[in-house]
């Protein structure tokens, strides 16, 4: 698609696309307003039903596993049909997802919320995996990644709106944040101790709160749950709103869009033998985990490193969301005069070297450093969907389904992270500042993919 011709004078759209191409980057907002109010909540989770952190980071194996499930199925649906009816299953099944949350608070059980993640995530694989093509597809190739890049600039929206909901409407009014902040004034002595022996002590005090009476913790874990469930159903009902829009507007069909080859097989042949599309994959599989990982423990950084309120620690998650959604629009516009894989290499290094920071730096520039970060990481999944797919053609159908699959590196890595977290010590550092040596790795192997690609990129022009 666009990587061939970095420096072109091409219309960034094709005629008639202007209307479609903003309803279809509005798809892009919704997905990011999901993935950002629930990466707050496994913090949450971890102190309403006083679990571990490796346990309260199911909530992200069942969200981005969705993703894993369900991306292949809905390429293949979207092969048989349409963008459209792709975007109409998508937008179904996040609203199901999101209403789901009606008994998963009711009944009060962990398990029913990580099925309501899942379900919900099957509609923003169906999204994801028809978006992020029928974008590609909405004009001249030479402008295809710029084009996508400029659809994703609007995903951070959402997820700056999500974020906001879960500081505001959700974490400040949680009975654990109460909690904690009250135990937190009772002893002034935990100023003076370590990060994770004050986490231990409150969560021991919590746990002791709720043996001593039951019936109370009862009552206060229902009201928490019950502030979690309002902001979902709340976008359950917007997301029916765009629903019954998509589903009386009559879409463009692109020439992606007409052509239903069903030979997955042959076409499964293809995608292996393309190096760059294979090595995308993996290297999306690493961007998402980092991001993911990033964004996720910032609160428990904030929290357990800087003994911040959990409100507070998401001021700096919006901070780091803010900054990813400027840095996009600017990369955006480099990716007019450099070379994407060039630009890709250079963002991954910055961002180990930022990590470092995060890992090293005590106090509060570790965590400017981790909020840094997203500064780096605001160009990565776009252009590498670009670069992975460029010159698939109708192959990029089922080749976009292996690059939404891909987002299943949410799934496996925060678990990880978390199991290092909740270790006393790890490599002479807490568990808290070594499990950042995960993303960091994540970012190495990002680099050697954009070393990889400004290479294939500069042969390619040489063909061309």
């Amino acid at each position: 698609m666009g990587i061939k011709k970095d420096f072109t004078n091409a219309p960034l759209l094709g005629v008639g696309m202007l209307v479609p191409f903003a309803m279809v980057t509005t798809l892009f907002a919704l997905w990011g307003f999901a993935n950002d109010i629930t990466n707050p909540l496994v913090k949450a989770f971890e102190e309403i039903f006083l679990i571990s952190a490796r346990e309260s980071s199911l909530v992200q194996s069942a969200f981005y596993g969705g993703y894993a499930t369900m991306a292949i199925p809905a390429a293949i649906f979207i092969r048989r049909f349409s963008y459209k009816s792709g975007i109409m299953v998508g937008l179904g099944l996040y609203a199901t997802g999101a209403f789901m949350f009606i008994p998963a608070s009711l009944c009060m059980q962990f398990w029913m919320f990580l099925l309501a993640f899942y379900v919900l995530t099957f509609g923003l694989a169906f999204l994801e995996t028809t978006a992020n093509p029928y974008i590609l597809s909405m004009g001249d190739a030479a402008t295809a990644t710029r084009r996508l890049n400029l659809a994703q600039s609007f995903n951070p929206m959402g997820s700056l709106i999500g974020m906001a909901v879960s500081q505001f409407l959700i974490l400040k009014h949680l009975n654990v944040s109460a909690f904690r902040d009250s135990q937190m004034a009772a002893h002034p002595e935990y100023a003076n101790l370590a990060s994770s022996a004050v986490s231990a002590n409150i969560k021991s005090a919590m746990e002791q709160a709720a043996a001593a009476d039951p019936a109370t913790h009862a009552l206060l874990q229902a009201q928490d749950l019950a502030t979690i469930r309002l902001p979902y159903v709340a976008i359950g009902i917007v997301v029916l709103c765009f629903f019954c829009i998509f589903l009386f507007k009559k879409m463009p069909q692109t020439a992606a869009d007409t052509h239903h080859d069903l030979h997955l097989f042959a076409t499964f042949k293809r995608l292996v033998k393309n190096k760059a599309y294979v090595f995308g994959v993996f290297a999306q599989t690493l961007y998402v985990g980092a991001q993911i990982m990033c964004w996720t423990y910032i609160i428990h950084y904030g929290m357990d490193a800087l003994k911040m309120s959990a409100s507070e620690a998401q001021g700096y998650n919006i901070a780091a969301m803010l900054i990813f959604c400027s840095s996009r629009f600017v990369c955006t516009y480099l990716l007019k005069f450099v070379n994407s894989g060039a630009l890709l290499l250079i963002l991954s290094s910055a961002a180990m070297s930022l990590l470092f920071g995060v890992i090293y730096i005590e106090g509060m520039l570790g965590m400017y450093a981790l909020v840094g970060v997203s500064a780096c990481m605001s160009l990565m999944f776009p252009t590498i969907y670009g670069i992975a797919l460029d010159g698939l053609g109708e192959d990029a159908k089922l080749a976009s389904a292996g690059l939404i699959f891909a987002i299943v590196g949410g799934a496996l890595m925060p678990p990880l992270q978390g199991s290092i977290i909740d270790m006393p010590g790890f490599l002479g550092l807490t568990g808290l500042r070594a499990s950042f040596y995960l993303p960091l790795a994540c970012f190495a192997g990002i680099a050697v993919y954009g070393l990889y690609a400004r290479a294939h990129i500069i042969k390619s022009k040489k063909k061309a």
